[in-house]
This record gives structure tokens, C-alpha cells and sequence, in this order.
């Protein structure tokens, strides 16, 4: 990337988007956005709006404080019957959530937003990911193994949690770990970064 292109900046702490970005090769930073998703959670909204919604408003807070960069924002929600499930914290409840998801299928909606002097680009992207039969001793034995406390759903594709699906229906496998990078290659292009 040339210097004379303007600073990447990911408005994010989670490490697995870190991880996904890093694999473009290009050069960015992480600043945490100033936005507390709880009080920004309007129940008003469907489970793609507040995806968006969550998205829009921590790129925007990046911006503000940085006019002139290019600032990745993006939002995750596991969602059934338009049931938004959270990160779980704890080992009973990702156990709690995986009951509920064993068996069905569910939806996982990642949506980003990226900002660039006053011009917006969003994505969303939907996976439908139909999870086996499990029973409960399959369950807790996966939770041990890949802690999932901090994952939307209480799953990780990129670890064990892949031996949980039985399908898995997406246009972008890396929108599943939090960042859809096919699509911001093209917004990163239509910004004058090139990548590769």
C-alpha cells in the first residue's frame, strides 16, 4: 500500500477480526469503538436492521474521532425464531444456547459498515447453519473444548465448532468468524487500496 493512501483502521478489539484483516496484507490499526451496544440494542428493530444498526454506529464513532481514515465497523447476531442470541459469557449458558440451536437450523447475520470522509459503504451478509442432533454430554464436551464464551451463538466454525453443523449455507465463509472480507476487498478498492 502506498503511504501516501489513507490509514486502515478496524473500530474493533475482538481478536478474530483482527485475524481476518491481517490476512489482506495490508496495514491498519484496532481502536476500540466509544458505542455501548446494550443501549444502542432498539428492540424495535429486526434482527438484520440492528446488525447494521450495531455496525454503522461503532464505524461512525471511529470516524469522528478520525476524519481522514478508512474505519471497518461490524456486528454479529446469531439468530433463531428472530431470537437474538448473545455472547454467553459463561459455560451454562453457551451450553443453554447450543441446546436451543441442536438440531435446527439458525441464521448468523455479520454486518459492516466502512466510512471514509463522510462516504459509507454497508454489507450484510445471512449463513444459515443447520446444527446435528447433539445430545447433552456432546454438547458440554464441545463447550470444554473451544470455551465459546465470547462467540455470538456460543460456537467457533474455525475450531472444533465445525464438528457441531451438519450445513453450513454462506456466500462468504469468513463473514462467519466476524468480518466478510470478499466484500470489503471491494470496498477497500473502491477507496484506492489496492488488495492483493
Amino acid at each position: 500500500m502506498q503511504a501516501s493512501l489513507p490509514r486502515i483502521i478496524l473500530a474493533s478489539t475482538s481478536r478474530y477480526r483482527r485475524q481476518l484483516v491481517k490476512r489482506l496484507g495490508v496495514p491498519f490499526d484496532c481502536v476500540a469503538p466509544l458505542v455501548d451496544e446494550e443501549l444502542l440494542k432498539d428492540p424495535r428493530l429486526a434482527p438484520l436492521e440492528l446488525a447494521r444498526h450495531l455496525a454503522r454506529a461503532k464505524a461512525r464513532s471511529v470516524a469522528e474521532l478520525h476524519p481522514d481514515a478508512i474505519v471497518i465497523g461490524s456486528d454479529q447476531l446469531a439468530v433463531i425464531d428472530e431470537q437474538v442470541l448473545g455472547k454467553p459469557g459463561s459455560r451454562a449458558r453457551a451450553i443453554e444456547q447450543l441446546t436451543q440451536l441442536a438440531g435446527r437450523a439458525h441464521r448468523l447475520i455479520t454486518a459492516m459498515s466502512v466510512w471514509h470522509r463522510g462516504v459509507e459503504h454497508d454489507h450484510v451478509d445471512v449463513t444459515t447453519l443447520t446444527m446435528r442432533d447433539l445430545t447433552p454430554v456432546e454438547l458440554a464436551r464441545y463447550v470444554d473444548a473451544d470455551e465459546p464464551f465470547d462467540c455470538a451463538g456460543s460456537y467457533k466454525l474455525e475450531a472444533r465448532g465445525i464438528a457441531l453443523f451438519a450445513s453450513i449455507e454462506t456466500a462468504d465463509h469468513t463473514a462467519i468468524t466476524g468480518l466478510p472480507l470478499i466484500a470489503l476487498v471491494s470496498m477497500l478498492r473502491d477507496f484506492g487500496v489496492s488488495v492483493p
